[in-house]
């Protein structure tokens, strides 16, 4: 890390202090740039405090539940396992999160001489200098990565119900008997799992469906094994109102035009996330958003105002904290003077969701192809002709190739298996490096593993694999 003395102002600005933010301090320093790292609200942003270190650390306290039940799938093997005590699977998870904050963010800092950090509130000039809490600071470029917020939908009625969102559901001391979950993106369905085995009835209303910018295979096979486990979902829902009536919660809507009226003990919101761009004073500096507010950049992560930069959550783009550190740490490099930083690329950008089964997905699916013109052609692989699925006796969900016609080349991977996150990268490095299915489905793959069902899905294409014997073709 280079050895200089601070010069009077910075070299950079960088406005949130979550994982963009981060991301792009230490990539600024570490090529000598000095940095204020502007942070409102608790140090690390949404994935270590609310977003992904919780709801994963919870989906494993729970998940022993599911399996205890799913023993029974195997002769001669019985098992039971319940949540006794919902209060000290909460406190346990909030002291990893505490933890974590301290370990990945507020020990880091004092490593980077060169990052002061700053709390409070910050906001443009119509000049574009920046204020923070009424202090003008003097910075040659900003970076802007103040990530995203729930959103609260307009329904009739919401005003007066004590709603949750995320981060508030993962925090209540009491587990509450039934719970309905509005919204079916991956946030709603990895929390709606949570409470479900933690014993909760939990009703899951949508107006699309689970995952509806999924594959309709992917979410087809989700939703059977939500319904299988007990969780009702609801959708082709229209909302009328919301009301609070004594103990529980009560949403009047309309399906397939009938009224319906859909209660519970307590609603959590999950129908979306607002970036954070409102109070920045972003349209007087002439930096443009959209409708909803993301920050507009190009893939070198540049706002219409030179000089300011963008990355993250708040650009509206790919809301995986991944991608959040990536695009900052491109728009450090150019902020910082690399005119040849490689340009924003997510064209092989690996997603997943961390329910059971778990869904993952790389590239196009198959209507965002045909939408582009292409002509394509599609393997779609039930899990039942996957031997690890027969040996571990759990064949929920599927697996569908999406590629070009002429050429054979892959152009999406869409998973729906228990272990599918761990396969998705090997289907992430096909695409990359523009491999046909008769490639992949020539590859060597270990027998027995859920990754060997993206082999038997490219040779799904062409052969009937029920007819193979075990490791043919």
């Amino acid at each position: 890390m280079p050895d200089r003395a601070r010069k009077p102002g910075y070299d950079l600005a960088v406005i949130g202090a979550g994982s963009a933010g981060f991301s792009a301090a230490i990539t600024a320093a570490d090529r000598g740039a000095n940095v204020v790292l502007i942070g409102y609200g608790t140090i690390g942003g949404t994935c270590v405090n609310v977003g992904c270190v919780p709801s994963k650390a919870m989906i494993r306290a729970v998940e022993i539940t599911r399996a205890a039940k799913a023993s029974r799938r195997f002769d001669g093997v019985e098992a039971s396992a319940q949540v006794v005590d919902w209060a000290a699977i909460v406190a346990q998870k909030q002291a990893l999160v505490d933890e974590l904050r301290g370990a990945k963010y507020e020990a880091v800092l004092p490593n980077y001489p060169l990052v002061e950090y700053m709390p409070g509130k910050a906001e443009f000039r119509a000049d574009g200098g920046l204020m923070v809490d009424g202090r003008l600071i003097k910075a040659d470029k900003v970076i802007i990565a103040t990530g995203l917020s729930p959103s609260v939908p307009d329904i009739d009625g919401i005003a007066g119900v004590d709603w949750l969102d995320s981060t508030s559901a993962l925090q209540l001391p009491v587990r509450p008997a039934s719970l309905m979950i509005m919204g079916g993106g991956y946030i709603g369905v990895e929390i709606a799992q949570i409470f479900a085995r933690a014993g909760c009835k939990v009703t899951m209303v949508t107006r699309h469906g689970l995952l509806p910018k999924a594959e309709p295979e992917v979410s087809a096979a989700l939703t059977g094994a939500f319904e299988a486990e007990g969780i009702s979902v609801l959708s082709g829902l229209s909302y009328d109102s919301l009301a609070q009536a004594d103990a529980e919660v009560i949403l009047r809507a309309r399906q397939g035009g009938k009224a319906v009226d859909i209660r519970a003990g307590r609603l959590m919101l999950a129908t979306g996330r607002a970036p954070n761009s409102e109070g920045l004073n972003l349209a007087a500096a002439g930096i443009k958003t959209d409708r909803r507010g993301a920050i507009l950049v190009n893939n070198k992560m540049e706002t219409s105002r030179e000089g300011v930069f963008a990355a993250g959550d708040v650009t509206g783009r790919d809301p995986f904290v991944y991608m959040a550190a990536y695009g900052a740490r491109l728009a450090a490099l150019r902020a910082t003077g690399d005119c040849c930083a490689p340009e924003y690329d997510n064209s092989t950008m690996p997603g997943v969701v961390f329910s059971d089964p778990q869904v993952a997905s790389v590239g196009l699916t198959q209507a965002e192809a045909e939408a582009q013109g292409i002509t394509v052609v599609t393997s779609v692989l039930g899990l039942e002709h996957v031997p690890r699925a027969l040996a571990a006796r759990d064949m929920r969900g599927v697996i569908k190739l999406v590629a070009e016609k002429e050429s054979k080349k892959l152009l999406g991977a869409h998973i729906v298996a228990p272990e599918g996150a761990d396969s998705i990268q090997t289907a992430a490095m096909a695409l990359k490096m523009g491999m046909t299915y008769d490639d992949l489905g020539a590859m060597i793959f270990p027998y027995l593993t859920t990754v060997e069902g993206l082999k038997l899905a490219a040779q799904t294409f062409e052969k009937d694999v029920s007819k193979l014997s075990c490791c043919a073709g």
